[in-house]
């Protein structure tokens, strides 16, 4: 089975996003990804593992009943899925993405104290944590 989660590491906005603050995806009649992602990670800050959050999102984007959920991960996860680094919210909205040693994720917004002690490689706990970026919308 493939996973998509990290463990003890920061993503930071990609080289090429033009954010120099953190903005918010907007609401669209029917909701992006993006705004998808954001409100299940903002809502719950360390709540989830980044698997949790790609394949909620890909279910409820296409209507996946709660009681196929189950089978429906299985089957997404058969296969390698786009991690959170490839999200607009880290190559277009200004969100860098901080998992803990549980795996479990939150949002950053660039700029801010927060974002810049992870992307120097330092958890809010002071523990060590791997730094990469998200991928590149150019390149």
């Amino acid at each position: 089975m493939h996973s998509t989660n990290y463990v003890n590491t920061f993503i930071q906005v990609a080289e090429d996003c033009t954010a120099v603050a953190a903005s918010v995806p907007p609401e669209r009649a029917t909701a992006s990804v993006a705004e998808l992602t954001f409100r299940m990670i903002a809502e719950a800050p360390y709540q989830h593992t980044s698997d949790d959050v790609v394949f909620t999102v890909w279910a409820d984007r296409r209507g996946v009943p709660e009681a196929d959920r189950a089978a429906a991960r299985e089957q997404f996860f058969a296969k390698g899925q786009p991690c959170l680094r490839s999200s607009d919210l880290g190559k277009r909205y200004g969100w860098g993405f901080h998992f803990d040693a549980a795996g479990r994720v939150a949002l950053m917004p660039v700029g801010s104290a927060e974002y810049a002690r992870l992307a120097a490689g330092q958890a809010p706990d002071g523990t060590p944590v791997s730094v990469t970026r998200a991928m590149r919308s150019r390149r």
